[in-house]
């Protein structure tokens, strides 16, 4: 398989993504808006976030994950990351990850946080091998299915992402 082409995410991948989104999260996906909203602060000197977008290499530049990432202070917060079913085991949320946490090391954040569904063990195991540790819980996070939510931390990101494949476009 070859490995999938990195690049920030912009308005008109709203709708790819939107489509993914649905696929993936149906009871709590994020609406058209809340896109709208993080990527006006995605770009310029003053850029408080930073999201990507995955699309298959060597075909139609279709869509096949994204993630994003908000920052205030020292603190950045993994917004989302998300990976087409077909494609999950294959190290597109580990690539999207490494591409959140060396924008966090950008922004100059000391620790990253996520929230992240109890029942999803996957993404839970990704994040601690990253060096990510649960500090807690959110009851009833994620609506309409009142899903709890577990906390997880990273202290220190720019020493948990190694320098492997991680070339960004765009």
């Amino acid at each position: 398989m070859t490995t999938p082409v990195l690049r920030e995410m912009r308005w008109w991948d709203i709708e790819p993504v939107l489509e993914l989104e649905k696929d993936l999260f149906p009871e709590d996906a994020w609406s058209r808006g809340m896109f709208w909203s993080d990527l006006a602060h995605a770009r310029g000197p003053n850029a408080t976030r930073r999201y990507y977008v995955a699309e298959e290499a060597g075909g139609d530049g279709r869509i096949i994950g994204y993630g994003g990432l908000a920052s205030a202070g020292d603190t950045a917060d993994v917004q989302t990351i998300a990976v087409a079913r077909e494609h999950w085991g294959t190290g597109l949320g580990a690539l999207l990850l490494t591409a959140l946490l060396r924008a966090a090391t950008t922004f100059e954040c000391a620790q990253v946080l996520l929230e992240c569904r109890v029942d999803n063990v996957r993404a839970q195991k990704l994040y601690e091998r990253f060096g990510f540790e649960a500090i807690g819980f959110r009851r009833g996070y994620y609506q309409p299915g009142n899903v709890d939510a577990l906390v997880m931390r990273l202290n220190d990101p720019s020493t948990s992402v190694s320098a492997q494949g991680t070339e960004i476009n765009g």
